[in-house]
């Protein structure tokens, strides 16, 4: 089937998009569309991807559902658009960020070079979180961190959290670099997140695989 994807991802995910359980997943996203609001907003759907083609890939921070409060998903995991009120996640990657490496930033900028924020789950109902969950969208999202690990070297997976790093289970970790901790959410972040220097890690291993560091 046709689906309205980056190419280099159409054409490395090609396979995906005629099975049975994409061709039913994109049915169900349509209804809910037409029938409730869902976020993120239709075009935003794989902006992950569009931000962030197959060949440009370095790091992967993997989420597990979009925001389901108005105004806030916009298709990168944990982001939201630049003048938008931080959900406190964010918040926390932040103040991480700023305590590994004494820098502020703007996670949006991170997708153009080569960070892919991706989310297990790329649909969400308004103020329902888990809603578009065991629908299909893991099973397609596993297939992209499987197609990364298969055909990329040396790229960094950072999992947050214990969703994120069961979900990482299919990397080869032989070949890539796997930063875990738990999540930077409010309820975990104290008990790990904090302290876990991912930002400097990576940069780290970008720098010795001989790839350019992420600018934060």
């Amino acid at each position: 089937m046709q689906v309205k994807i980056e190419p280099s991802w159409k054409k490395v995910l090609s396979r995906e998009f005629d099975k049975v359980y994409f061709v039913k997943l994109t049915e169900f996203v349509r209804s809910q569309y037409q029938k409730s609001t869902v976020y993120p907003p239709p075009k935003f759907i794989f902006r992950a991807f569009d931000l962030t083609p197959f060949e440009a890939v370095k790091v992967i921070v993997l989420g597990q559902d979009p925001y389901h409060g108005e105004g806030q998903a916009n298709g990168l995991a944990f982001a939201v658009e630049p003048g938008t009120r931080l959900p406190p996640s964010l918040q926390n990657i932040y103040k991480e960020l700023k305590s590994d490496l004494g820098v502020g930033g703007d996670i949006n900028n991170w997708a153009g070079q080569g960070v892919l924020l991706l989310n297990a789950t790329l649909t969400v109902q308004a103020n329902s979180p888990a809603s578009h969950q065991n629908m299909g969208w893991e099973q397609f999202t596993d297939a992209v961190i499987r197609t990364l690990s298969d055909q990329k070297d040396h790229l960094v997976f950072i999992l947050w959290g214990a969703y994120a790093q069961k979900k990482g289970l299919v990397i080869d970790t032989t070949k890539h670099l796997v930063i875990k901790s738990p999540h930077p959410s409010p309820f975990s972040a104290y008990s790990g997140f904090f302290g876990s220097r991912p930002f400097s890690q990576c940069n780290n291993y970008l720098s010795l695989s001989g790839e350019d560091p992420i600018t934060w």
